[in-house]
C-alpha cells in the first residue's frame, strides 16, 4: 500500500498556556508599547532581554520588532554607511541582502560549500573588499567557527551572526552568536521561538549596544532597559544616533518568555526529528547527505539534500511525486524565486558575477521544514516517501 502523509508543513505548536495568560495580562492592562510601565512594572520586553542575555551567556540583549530588523541595526550600530560593502553568504534567505541593502550598502556574495556553510577560502579570497561579514548560518549550518574567526580577526573582519536558524545551537560549546561582535535573531513563526514576528540582538561591546537600543526607538527612556549598559554609555551616542523604531512590544515578550524557557526541550525535540529523517535518508542512490561535524551541536528544525547535478526536469519530478505523497519540499535551484527560495542571482538590487562551484551546489539543495507538530514516526514515513520517490526518479533517468 502507498504511504500518503497527511500533515501540515506549515502547522507550528500552541503557544504555551503560560505565555497564553501573560499575553492576556498584557492586554487586559492596556500597556502593550515596552516604555509604557505602572508604578514598579519592569515591563515583558525588558525582562525578556534580561532572561535572553543570560540564557546565551552575554552583558547585553536589545529585542526589536523582526530578525531583519536586528540585522539592518546591526550594521547602523557598527557604523555601515551608505556605499560600503558587506560580504555575506551566498546561500542565505533574502532578508539577509535585504538588511544590507536597507541601510544602503552592497551585499558581496561568498560562496557555498556542499555542507552548505560559506567558502572560507572564497572568504579569503574576498576579505579585502570589506570590513563587515554578514555571516548567515543558513539553514541552522555552522561554519568551522574556529578557522572562520581565525581568519576575520587576521583579516580586521567585524563579524555579524545571522543566528535566525541557530538559535540554541553551538559550536565546541560556544553558543551560536556569541563569536561575532554581534548575534541577530528571529522569532518569527517558523524560528525556534514564535511570536509571529520579532527578533533579538547580542553584544557583549557597550558602545555597540548603547547604540542600538538608541536606533531602536528608546527615546531617552534607555534606563528602563535592564541588559543594557549602564547610563554613562549613551553620554554621547544618545545625541548622534538617529530613531529609526523597530522596538518589540511587551505582548510578543509575555508569548516568548515561557517559550525561552523551553528551548533545550524544544532543540532536543527537532533533532529526534532530524535524525530520523537522516537515517531514512541513507544510502539512496543520486541523493547527498548533508554531513554534519562531531563539534556541532545543530538544532535540526529542518532538513537539507543535495541532488547534486541532476537535471532541472528530474528535481522536479522528484517534488511533484512526493507533493502528491503529501510530503512539501522546497528546492533552490529553480531559474525564478518561489516562495522563500531565492538565491544570490535572484537579487538585481545586488550586484553579482557568477560563481559556478556555489551554482552547481545552489542548483541541488531541497530543503524541508521539521515542525514539531510531527511525531518521530511521522518523519520516519516522511524518509520513506523521499526515498522512495528520489529512488524511483533516480532509477528511471
Amino acid at each position: 500500500m502507498t504511504e500518503i502523509f497527511k500533515g501540515s508543513f506549515t502547522q507550528q505548536e500552541p503557544i504555551p498556556e503560560e505565555g497564553i495568560e501573560a499575553a492576556v495580562a498584557v492586554m487586559r492592562s492596556g500597556r502593550l508599547h515596552r516604555y509604557n510601565l505602572g508604578a514598579g512594572e519592569l515591563g515583558e520586553v525588558a525582562l525578556l532581554e534580561q532572561e535572553f542575555a543570560a540564557a546565551m551567556g552575554v552583558k547585553y540583549c536589545l529585542a526589536v520588532a523582526s530578525g531583519g530588523y536586528a540585522m539592518g541595526c546591526a550594521l547602523r550600530a557598527l557604523g555601515v554607511k551608505p556605499g560600503d560593502k558587506v560580504l555575506t553568504n551566498a546561500f542565505t534567505l533574502a532578508p539577509v541582502p535585504g538588511a544590507i541593502a536597507s541601510v544602503g550598502a552592497v551585499p558581496v556574495f561568498v560562496g557555498v560549500t556542499e555542507q552548505l556553510t560559506i567558502d572560507l577560502d572564497d572568504l579569503a579570497a574576498k576579505a579585502d573588499q570589506a570590513d563587515v561579514l554578514m555571516l548567515s548560518h543558513m539553514r541552522g549550518h555552522l561554519a568551522d567557527m574556529d578557522a572562520l574567526m581565525a581568519l576575520c580577526n587576521a583579516r580586521g573582519l567585524r563579524v555579524v551572526e545571522d543566528c535566525a536558524h541557530t538559535m540554541g545551537a553551538a559550536w565546541r560549546g560556544r553558543l551560536s552568536g556569541t563569536d561575532g561582535i554581534i548575534g541577530c535573531y528571529s522569532t518569527q513563526t517558523y524560528k525556534h521561538m514564535n511570536s509571529g514576528e520579532g527578533g533579538l540582538l547580542i553584544t557583549d561591546d557597550a558602545e555597540v549596544a548603547a547604540r542600538a537600543i538608541m536606533l531602536s526607538g528608546s527615546y531617552m527612556l534607555f534606563e528602563r532597559h535592564l541588559a543594557a549598559p549602564p547610563p554613562e554609555a549613551f553620554a554621547e551616542i544618545k545625541y548622534q544616533t538617529p530613531n529609526v523604531s523597530g522596538r518589540m512590544d511587551h505582548l510578543r515578550a509575555a508569548i516568548l518568555r515561557p517559550q525561552l524557557k523551553r528551548l533545550a526541550s524544544q532543540c532536543a525535540a527537532w533533532n529526534a526529528r532530524y535524525r530520523a529523517v537522516e537515517a531514512g535518508l541513507q544510502d539512496t542512490a543520486g541523493l547527498t547527505l548533508v554531513t554534519r561535524p562531531e563539534v556541532e551541536d545543530y538544532v535540526g528544525s529542518s532538513i537539507q539534500f543535495l541532488l547534486l547535478d541532476w537535471p532541472e526536469d528530474k528535481v522536479a519530478e522528484v517534488l511533484r511525486r512526493c507533493a502528491a505523497r503529501g510530503v512539501e519540499l522546497k528546492w533552490f535551484g529553480g531559474a525564478e524565486p518561489a516562495g522563500f527560495t531565492s538565491r544570490y542571482d535572484s537579487w538585481r538590487y545586488a550586484p553579482s558575477t557568477p560563481m559556478p562551484k556555489s551554482d552547481r551546489i545552489l542548483k541541488a539543495i531541497v530543503d524541508m521544514r521539521l515542525p514539531l507538530t510531527f511525531s518521530v514516526e511521522d518523519c520516519e514515513m516522511i524518509a520513506r516517501i523521499i526515498k522512495a520517490e528520489v529512488s524511483a526518479v533516480f532509477q528511471a533517468a
